[in-house]
């Protein structure tokens, strides 16, 4: 993104899926006290429930952000619709929508758990 937008201010906030419940945990908040900004993007390798998205979008909307555009590599339509009738003002880019989730909250087919493969924690 960073090669897009070269002077773009950076902000991270760490929000993990827990396993059993499928809810959001956040671990890790650095937003600036105040907002100054006209606008973020929001980078989630997949959204498959959609909860760690919808967290994140609800605390910038918090924050006083007025227009978010989440991009991701791959979505589930469950996901993506939760977050669509919940926010219909923000813009979903993706470049694959999966049709589903399995059991586990995974997106079928998907790519398996973008954490596990970012951080090489895959157990078998």
């Amino acid at each position: 993104m960073l090669e897009l937008i070269p002077t773009a201010p950076v902000l991270h906030i760490g929000i993990f899926r827990e396993k059993t419940t499928l809810q959001p945990v956040e671990y890790y908040n650095k937003l600036p006290q105040s907002n100054s900004f006209d606008i973020c993007y929001v980078l989630d390798p997949m959204i498959a429930t959609g909860g760690t998205a919808l967290a994140t979008i609800e605390m910038l909307k918090d924050f006083g952000v007025p227009k978010i555009i989440l991009l991701t590599i791959c979505a589930s339509e469950p996901g993506s619709k939760m977050i669509l009738e919940r926010h219909p003002d923000v813009e979903i880019y993706t470049a694959a929508l999966d049709p589903e989730l399995n059991a586990e909250g995974y997106i079928v087919p998907g790519l398996g758990d973008a954490g596990d493969r970012l951080y090489n924690t895959i157990n078998n």
